[in-house]
């Protein structure tokens, strides 16, 4: 992003902006600010789309504040929605793939071109900081041009092969990757536009056309998709973008039988529902279903403690400990555990909370009341099965009070306790000893998850971490955070056993070939 020359924004270079950076955004939140609480539409076939009912989004850092009314979608605009990728198929499909390219380009070009007021209401919806609001709506271009990049590296997937060896015959060989249809893509909350566009362009690259529905919590956030997929020039069609409840709108498009393929992005039980109903129809439908992490950072006796220290609270405490790759578990050996704790709850109490758009804090709420009540009865938890070291506590005090804001928290707990295993997404992280490396990674791998994985320790031990560690995105003594911080181009992301379906990750160079399909073509002159 053009803050300032030389400077590009990734998760990694993120703690040292450009003064530019900082009025840049201040002077797009208040433009921002000052338009808050329209009614906004689905957009369908085209065109605006009204719903019977509408709800409203408000604020988790101040609930006074009304982001904007939003329709209550369910069952019959899910169909239209379905019918309208349906009917502009045909369409696009047969557009050519670098004329599909040069649109979504300039998809990318014009998230950049607003990246600044696109961040401020991301961070609004969600309670993000400026930096993690403004990389992710970055990331959400750079996606639009990664997958833009994968189809001219491939030429458009198509591959011609040797002509068979017949006599008297010339026959001609090639395959072919195609689209498949009408792909759904339903995004999650906490990176409502990157992981609804990343999505969107694979797809759209690729050649099928799009129902495309955020949370309900973030539904603003995936209506400004919408607008700069349609100021894009996208045919009528071609995009889709519905809002209302996952068990209403949500639940009609998975059981739609005009929906070809799906992208899920979410919790492991719904992602886990999904794809057992997309291989149990008529026939198995592509289903890629990125779902939950119980991320481990080990630390070994060799340790850089301060490194360590830094990137796991980074990746903790991070969005609130809302990422699905945020540092949960830390598994420290331990002639070394006691050091480091105490490194981690200096950390957590300087840590400062509050409306995470303005520059001083860092740390804003977490999403809504759910999560605010899952913090309050973990903590408690905590508290009555272990020994909470900092933190534990909803802020509450002035204008906290309007949102929902927790305190950083690090405790220990038995490995029995159960918290060791499940995903809260709330910002608390568990700390325990550990006698070996050994010891360490068989913890870190029992668990039906294996999303990203963060370790620190000496050279010599870096083979056996990466060797041995159950996860599709690892990170070695990195400050920047522990177990987070992916980026299209230099960090693929995707998660093994629980924390997805197939094996491919998010800007990687073999995401986009799953929203396409192999024809051979034997042609005999």
């Amino acid at each position: 992003m053009g803050a300032q020359a030389g400077f590009k924004l990734t998760y990694s270079t993120m703690f040292d902006p450009p003064p530019a950076l900082h009025e840049r955004f201040e002077a797009a939140l208040a433009r921002v600010k000052a338009r808050l609480g329209a009614e906004y539409p689905m957009w369908i076939g085209g065109a605006g789309a009204a719903a019977a009912e509408q709800f409203e989004v408000r604020s988790p850092i101040d609930r006074d504040w009304l982001l904007g009314r939003f329709q209550r979608g369910g069952a019959a605009e899910a169909d239209a929605a379905v019918r309208a990728a349906r009917a502009a198929f045909a369409g696009w499909a047969a557009t050519p793939w670098q004329e599909r390219v040069r649109l979504l380009r300039r998809v990318g070009a014009l998230i950049e071109e607003r990246v600044y007021e696109i961040g401020a209401a991301v961070a609004l919806e969600v309670g993000k900081n400026r930096m993690e609001s403004l990389g992710e709506v970055q990331e959400t271009a750079d996606l639009f041009y990664w997958y833009c990049d994968q189809m001219e590296a491939n030429g458009g997937f198509v591959r011609e092969l040797p002509n068979d060896p017949l006599p008297g015959f010339v026959s001609r060989n090639r395959s072919v990757l195609k689209p498949y249809g009408v792909w759904v893509v339903i995004a999650p909350f906490n990176f409502p536009y990157a992981l609804a566009g990343g999505p969107v362009a694979a797809a759209l690259a690729a050649g099928n056309t799009v129902v495309f529905k955020t949370a309900s919590d973030t539904a603003w956030s995936g209506w400004l998709l919408a607008e700069v997929l349609r100021d894009a020039g996208l045919p009528p069609g071609a995009c889709n973008y519905v809002t209302g409840g996952g068990g209403a709108i949500g639940a009609a498009l998975v059981a739609h039988p005009e929906v070809a393929g799906i992208t899920f992005t979410g919790s492991y039980e719904v992602g886990m529902q999904i794809y057992r109903s997309f291989a149990g129809g008529p026939y198995p439908r592509p289903c890629i279903a990125e779902m939950g992490g119980k991320n481990a950072a080990i630390v070994t006796r060799h340790a850089d403690l301060d490194r360590a220290a830094t990137g796991i609270v980074r990746s903790a405490f991070g969005l609130q400990g809302q990422k699905c790759s945020a540092t949960s578990r830390v598994l420290v050996e331990r002639p070394v555990a006691e050091t480091l704790r105490g490194k981690l709850v200096a950390l957590a109490r300087a840590i400062r909370v509050g409306d995470p758009t303005a520059k001083e804090h860092w740390m804003g709420p977490v999403i809504n009341r759910s999560a605010y009540e899952r913090f309050r009865k973990c903590a408690d938890n905590v508290a009555e099965h272990g020994e909470m070291l900092v933190g534990g506590e909803q802020l509450r005090d002035g204008p906290l009070a309007k949102g929902w804001f927790c305190a950083p928290t690090v405790a220990t707990a038995p490995f029995d306790f159960r918290l060791w295993r499940e995903e809260k997404f709330i910002p608390l992280v568990l700390v325990g000893e550990v006698d070996s490396l050994d010891e360490a990674l068989a913890r870190a791998n029992a668990s039906q998850y294996g999303l990203t994985a963060g370790f620190y320790g000496a050279e010599g031990e870096i083979a056996q971490f990466l060797e041995r560690i159950e996860a599709g995105v690892t990170y070695v003594n990195r400050p920047q955070g522990a177990t987070t911080g992916a980026w299209p181009g230099y960090q693929p992301f995707g998660g093994w056993k629980g924390s997805g379906t197939t094996g491919k990750a998010i800007g990687s160079f073999y995401y986009l070939p799953q929203y396409l399909r192999e024809q051979s073509q034997t042609v005999v002159d």
